[in-house]
């Protein structure tokens, strides 16, 4: 898949990673409650792999 929907799920993806990143350091300083916290990361989980799948090809993976 070498077109512009591609990109989208990219960017979709590495989104839902920076969702499963970023609120780690923001209840660790205080600023995010845990229950955010578990949101968001629930939402970055189902981002990632609801559209990595269609754009990491096998040959890819070793």
């Amino acid at each position: 898949m070498r077109t512009p929907g591609r990109h989208i799920l990219q960017a979709v993806s590495f989104a839902g990673l920076a969702l499963s990143i970023i609120p780690a350091f923001l209840v660790f300083g205080g600023l995010l409650s845990m229950e955010i916290y578990f949101h968001l990361m629930v939402a970055g989980m189902l981002m990632w792999f609801g559209t990595a799948i269609f754009w990491i090809k096998k040959d890819n993976l070793g």
